[in-house]
């Protein structure tokens, strides 16, 4: 259905770029479609806003396949070319929180950053699992949620195969689920409004971050909160264009990409960032 990308097509171009939670490592990680999204844009700054590679996920069980290496070689490439990349580890990838202030391979690992856009407003950039009650102060709990979702997401596939055959489109069973739960509604609500109050505090114009995967955009008490989304079920990111204006990207409705992994795999490579 999908067919691979010629690389004369033409790139966009952005000024800034926010990416989070691809979770790198895992089955349930669209990684085909993040290199699809990163081979077709340019950008002067680059955020990676945590849970890029999920650390927990690989000390149980080893998952990395050719389109995880052309996410890292197409990341590096753009570092190589100019852009400003800089990496705020998230929960799962807490492990290079051990490395913040160094620079690797052109990319800047550090736990927060302040984006000032095209139009001079502050922008706070987080992951946001500082404000997660659950993840900090009940971790075995964060624990346990993290392998109900990827049982929801193992359950989601077998369950879509079938809505496949039956030419019904793709259903996240997740997504919904956090619908019908009142309280993961009410959780989503205390963490947005608790990230903004935080930028707000510190007298920021509005904060990006990730960690829930629900993309949104919106303003509260006068701040403007931004999550840039997931790489898991919804392929969304953040971009800002030359004059300052956001948008979210919802990169599989937007080019019609299958949500079943159709995407070809890049051919091997000897280097990585070759």
């Amino acid at each position: 259905m999908h067919q691979s990308r010629s690389a004369s097509v033409q790139k966009r171009r952005y000024r800034s770029i926010f990416i989070s939670d691809a979770h790198l490592g895992t089955r349930g990680s669209r990684a085909d479609f993040l290199a699809d999204f990163l081979s077709r844009t340019e950008c002067e700054q680059m955020y990676l806003v945590g849970d890029f590679v999920d650390g927990w996920r690989l000390r149980k069980t080893w998952f990395w396949d050719a389109h995880h290496d052309e996410v890292i070689r197409l990341i590096l490439r753009q570092a190589r070319n100019g852009t400003d990349v800089t990496y705020i580890p998230g929960n799962h990838d807490e492990i290079f929180r051990n490395w913040l202030g160094l620079e690797m391979a052109g990319v800047k690992l550090a736990l927060k950053a302040e984006h000032t856009s095209a139009d001079g407003r502050r922008f706070l950039v987080i992951h946001g699992d500082e404000f997660d009650s659950v993840v900090r102060y009940a971790r075995f709990i964060a624990y346990l949620g993290d392998g109900a979702y990827n049982l929801a997401l193992s359950l989601n596939r077998y369950f879509n195969l079938v809505r496949r055959k039956f030419g019904y489109p793709y259903w996240s069973l997740s997504q919904w689920l956090k619908r019908q739960v009142k309280g993961a509604v009410m959780a989503i609500d205390r963490f947005e409004s608790a990230l903004a109050l935080e930028a707000k505090r510190n007298g920021f114009d509005g904060v990006i971050c990730g960690h829930i995967h629900h993309a949104e955009m919106r303003d509260i008490g006068g701040v403007l909160y931004m999550n840039d989304g997931d790489w898991v079920e919804s392929c969304t990111a953040l971009v800002e264009h030359h004059d300052g204006r956001f948008e979210l990207i919802d990169w599989a409705a937007e080019n019609r990409l299958s949500p079943w992994p159709a995407v070809p795999a890049p051919p091997p490579r000897v280097a990585l960032p070759a």
